[in-house]
């Protein structure tokens, strides 16, 4: 059976960090991209950033580039987002998500509607 669980989000002042995690089970994570997405209320699902380990390639939004770093330990099965200097606007509930896809910009910023798991997600709250 297939599992993400993400874990980490909380609130947090405006510059501060977190880290969020995504454990993973029942399956190889190293065969799969993994994305995160976040949705703020009353907006869209946006994909934040996703790596593929088998490409050496990871992806991020404009608006996280050089404050957000997304690893994954293969050996764990979990994947991570730092999140540094955060922005009100960073505001949402952050999404974990893998599939069988290439690393594209279109698959990694897009509705995040191909990829085929889920977590149930985790709050950030940027406030001060």
């Amino acid at each position: 059976q297939v599992r993400l669980v993400e874990s980490g989000g909380d609130l947090v002042q405006p510059g501060g960090s977190l880290r969020l995690s995504c454990a993973t089970s029942g399956f190889t994570l190293d065969d799969y991209l993994i994305g995160w997405f976040r949705q703020a209320p009353g907006r869209a699902r946006e994909g934040v950033s996703c790596r593929s380990e088998k490409d050496d390639t990871s992806y991020y939004i404009d608006s996280v580039k050089g404050r957000f770093t997304m690893w994954r330990d293969n050996a764990k099965n979990t994947a991570y987002l730092q999140m540094d200097n955060l922005k009100p606007e960073d505001t949402a509930v952050y999404f974990c998500t893998v599939g069988r896809l290439p690393p594209t910009d279109s698959i990694c910023s897009g509705d995040g509607s191909q990829y085929e798991y889920w977590g149930q997600g985790t709050q950030v709250t940027v406030s001060s």
